[in-house]
C-alpha cells in the first residue's frame, strides 16, 4: 500500500512537472501584439487543464505562476520575477490559475455524460472559462496598472486576441481530447 502511493505521489510530480515545463515552452514562442504578447501559453493551458486531474492541473499552473515570480523565466520573452506578475500583463497570468480552478470546477460540477459529443462540449466549455477568467483577471489589471479605461484595455490586451486564442483553444482541447482516447492511462480521473 505505502509503495502504491509513493509511486502514485512520484507520477503525480512527474506530470507537474512536464506541465509546467510545457507550458514554459509555450510561453516562450512570443510574438509582441502590443502591451500582451502572443503566445502558445494559452493552447497549453487548456491541454494541461483537460488532460490531468484536476488537482495535477491545478497544482501544475499554480507552480508555474510561483516559479515565475520567483524570478525563474518561464514567462513570455523568457522573462520572471515579481514584477512581471504585478506588472501591466501580469492579471492575465494571475487569471490563469483562476482559470484552472474555474474550468476544474466546471469538469467536477458537470459530469463526463456517455455521449463523446457531449463529452468535448463539456471539455470547451471548461476551456473557454479557464479563457474567460484569464480574461476578465488581465483587463482588470492591465486597466489598474497601466491607468487605461476600460475600452482602451479591453482594445489592447484582449480584443486583438479573441480569435487567435479561439483557435489555440480548439487546438489545446483537440490535442487533450485525441491524447486521452489514445492512452487510457491518461484519462481523468474524475471523468
Amino acid at each position: 500500500m505505502q509503495k502504491k502511493q509513493t509511486l502514485k505521489r512520484s507520477e503525480s510530480v512527474a506530470f507537474c512537472g512536464l506541465a509546467i515545463a510545457l507550458i514554459t515552452i509555450g510561453a516562450w514562442v512570443t510574438v509582441p501584439l502590443g502591451p500582451v504578447p502572443f503566445t502558445l501559453q494559452t493552447m497549453v493551458l487548456a491541454f494541461v487543464v483537460l488532460l490531468f486531474p484536476a488537482r495535477e492541473a491545478v497544482a501544475s499552473v499554480a507552480g508555474y505562476v510561483v516559479l515565475g515570480a520567483l524570478g525563474v523565466p518561464v514567462f513570455s520573452g523568457m522573462a520572471g520575477g515579481l514584477a512581471k506578475v504585478m506588472g501591466p500583463t501580469g492579471g492575465f497570468i494571475i487569471g490563469f490559475v483562476l482559470g484552472a480552478v474555474a474550468a476544474a470546477l466546471v469538469l467536477k460540477a458537470w459530469k463526463a455524460p456517455s455521449s463523446k459529443a457531449l463529452g468535448l462540449v463539456r471539455e470547451y466549455v471548461a476551456a473557454f472559462a479557464f479563457l474567460a477568467i484569464s480574461y476578465v483577471c488581465g483587463w482588470a489589471q492591465l486597466m489598474a496598472v497601466a491607468g487605461m479605461s476600460p475600452m482602451a484595455a479591453f482594445l489592447a490586451g484582449i480584443a486583438p486576441f479573441i480569435l487567435l486564442d479561439a483557435i489555440k483553444i480548439v487546438i489545446g482541447v483537440s490535442l487533450a481530447h485525441a491524447l486521452r482516447q489514445a492512452v487510457p492511462a491518461l484519462r481523468r480521473a474524475n471523468d
